[in-house]
């Protein structure tokens, strides 16, 4: 739509100013509607699509000025041109401060007027281009991160898979504390949405190992101290590892999975609730995995053994809430499904 089709509405408490602003405009081209104030010029406004509001300063009841915020807040693509007596010309200027784009001063020069109203719907016509530009563009920046995001994360987990298969004790592992931790947050009746950041972190949750010593990681006695905290340091690894590509939900889970409830985990700065939910959850669904699964220093633990140890440690090492809802679960169905 051009500028000359644009809909103008005269808001004056004068009925002779409307009129004569109105049908000069109309021979322009433009379509124009009236208000004799505030009350009914929010009316027009909520009616149609108002592309200019020529405005009076000075009415009977809320004035041009009041008006004026309450416009740019509830019809920011509306222009709105101020009218004025020349006494009030510092007032005017004032209003174009808070947003009016343009006055024109009582008594009118017709011409000069319409020179205006050109001037201000070409100034509306190309913000409103430009921002649509604007849009445009961050809307293929939006996608464009997406995607690359999207083969990055597939990377990754690509990688994650590829250094588990290549280890029998840990092969299927990340996908089966997944499938758990689902599980978990289903019975929790957690959002669609913190779902999916929950199968992204359970997917990842391991990544850090990436930067672990294989030979300490499959190391068949016990750990040494120094050992041990090498191995503990994978969660903070792989949190900064997907950090990039991943949003602070996910990277908070992946970097607390190993805190423990009562706040005794080596290094742990959270307690508690205060440990975000998705630790929480991937905790149990990581520690049942590993103990239903064998191991370089030990063979697997019994499903009834492993679910023994969880009830043990609830309260310690456990979300008391996670492990009521875990317990709920058919955990020997999944790991049947996940061999």
């Amino acid at each position: 739509m051009g500028n000359k089709r644009a809909r103008i509405l005269v808001v004056d408490d004068e009925a002779m100013v409307r009129r004569l602003l109105c049908q000069r405009l109309s021979r322009e081209g433009y379509q124009c509607e009236e208000a004799d104030g505030a009350e009914q010029a929010l009316d027009g406004l909520k009616g149609s699509s108002i592309d200019l509001v020529i405005l009076d300063i000075k009415m009977p009841g809320k004035s041009g000025i009041e008006l004026l915020p309450e416009i740019k807040a509830a019809y920011p693509d509306t222009a709105v041109m101020m009218a004025t007596a020349l006494t009030d010309i510092n007032i005017a200027i004032q209003c174009m401060k808070q947003g009016a784009y343009d006055y024109i001063s009582k008594p009118f020069n017709l011409g000069e007027v319409v020179l205006s109203v050109e001037g201000v719907l070409e100034r509306r016509r190309l913000e409103l281009e430009i921002r649509e530009y604007q849009q445009y563009l961050e809307q293929k920046v939006e996608e464009q991160t997406k995607e690359i995001r999207k083969v990055f994360l597939g990377a990754i987990k690509a990688l994650a898979f590829a250094l588990e298969a290549k280890d029998k004790y840990t092969a299927g592992h990340s996908r089966r504390v997944t499938e758990i931790a689902e599980a978990i947050s289903e019975e929790l009746g957690l959002s669609p949405d913190a779902i999916e950041d929950l199968r992204w972190a359970g997917l990842l949750h391991d990544v850090g190992k990436i930067a672990i010593d294989q030979l300490i990681q499959n190391k068949p006695g016990e750990l040494t101290p120094e050992e041990y905290e090498h191995i503990m340091t994978h969660p903070q690894v792989g949190a900064g590892i997907v950090k990039p590509v991943v949003n602070g939900k996910v990277v908070e889970m992946i970097e607390h999975h190993h805190d423990r409830y009562d706040g005794s985990g080596m290094n742990q700065v959270v307690v508690g609730e205060d440990i975000p939910l998705g630790a929480r959850i991937l905790a149990v669904a990581d520690a049942f995995d590993a103990m239903t699964s064998d191991r370089s220093y030990r063979a697997a633990m019994s499903i009834g053994e492993a679910l023994s140890e969880i009830k043990r440690c609830t309260g310690t090492q456990f979300d008391p809430v996670v492990v009521a809802a875990f317990l709920k679960i058919p955990v020997s169905g999944m790991l049947l499904a996940g061999v």
